[in-house]
């Protein structure tokens, strides 16, 4: 058996079904015929999660001033981070601290209680046998005429001029996309039309007349009976009207997986939308009309390849590996 250098994502999958069922590592070196060496340093790192970056020491600023720092961010969105620690009169920050404290006031994550810590664990023990390459990974993604919340991220370089940006409510306005990965396949993406939140009844005619008769008609029967379909738990999805009319489209029981609360880390569909947001808004561009940034989107979708969306929907094996280290902890992305 020779020592390869690098376990595929296939490999990968396998090692997770293979502990499942109470293989040891070098019962799994067999099988894979990998060096044992290669298969428990793949486990020792997936159960220890991502190592933390260690950081120097920072300059310490007050509270006071931080909250100085905070209104002077959002009213100047695109200055450097010393313009914003100068209009604030602070002096003596390293780049590195100023950068550092500015990331920190963009982490927007809600904190997980022992409730939704211990459902995201029982979520990732049932799932671990699961093939994940049957899974169609599904959401909805809101794009605004002027960007994310309608604010341009990003510094300005010193001495030079912010570039002139439209201000407007809402951002704009903004269109509802829908879109799905299975395997290394993209489903959609689809325009939600008319209205940017759905219920129960709009939803389930939306897929209708997108989903299934666009795409989940073509498909072959074995297909179908393998297929898993994820969704996550917004009102519209999880109410009992979409419940059953799931259910006589044949997508129920164990053909629709259930989904922990507080987990859009867990949904690799999430990375698909954050490859789309940086292409479409790249250097600050703005739209003036809802079918011009539809059309940048769509544009943005035919550039993700099979490639990309298979290394997405094969991270799951790792994900699971990793909420389960993480005691159902939030895990990167």
């Amino acid at each position: 058996m020779g020592q390869k250098k690098d376990l595929t994502g296939s490999e990968k999958s396998k090692i997770v079904r293979y502990l499942a069922e109470g293989c040891s590592s070098l019962k799994i070196a067999k099988l894979l015929k990998r060096d044992h060496r290669t298969i428990k340093r793949f486990i020792q790192n997936s159960q220890q999660g991502r190592k933390k970056r260690v950081e120097k020491p920072r300059h310490k600023i007050t509270a006071h001033e931080l909250r100085k720092v905070k209104r002077a961010a959002a009213k100047m969105p695109l200055a450097t981070s010393l313009a914003i620690f100068q209009s604030c009169n602070i002096t003596g920050v390293p780049k590195s601290t100023r950068c550092a404290i500015l990331r920190d006031m963009a982490k927007v994550r809600p904190p997980l209680n022992k409730t939704h810590k211990l459902k995201r664990q029982d979520w990732a023990k049932k799932y671990l046998k699961t093939d994940f390459s049957k899974v169609l990974w599904t959401d909805e993604m809101r794009v605004s005429l002027d960007g994310p919340d309608g604010w341009a991220r990003g510094w300005i370089g010193k001495g030079q001029r912010a570039p002139v940006r439209f201000r407007r409510q809402q951002g704009g306005g903004g269109v509802l996309v829908w879109a799905g990965i299975i395997k290394d396949e993209l489903v959609g993406p689809f325009w939600v039309e008319d209205g940017v939140k759905l219920n129960s009844q709009s939803y389930c005619q939306f897929l209708e007349d997108t989903f299934f008769k666009q795409w989940y008609r073509k498909k072959s029967a074995s297909f179908k009976k393998n297929m898993i379909f994820m969704q996550d738990n917004a009102p519209s999805h999880a109410s009992k009207y979409s419940t059953a009319w799931l259910a006589r489209k044949g997508i129920e029981e164990e053909k629709l997986m259930t989904w922990p609360p507080c987990s859009p880390d867990l949904n690799p569909i999430e990375n698909l939308w954050s490859i789309i947001k940086c292409e479409i808004y790249k250097e600050g561009k703005q739209y003036t009309s809802l079918n011009s940034v539809w059309e940048a989107v769509v544009a943005a979708t035919r550039n993700v390849d099979g490639e990309q969306i298979k290394t997405l929907t094969e991270s799951m094996d790792g994900r699971l590996l990793s909420v389960l280290a993480k005691k159902g902890g939030y895990i990167g992305r």
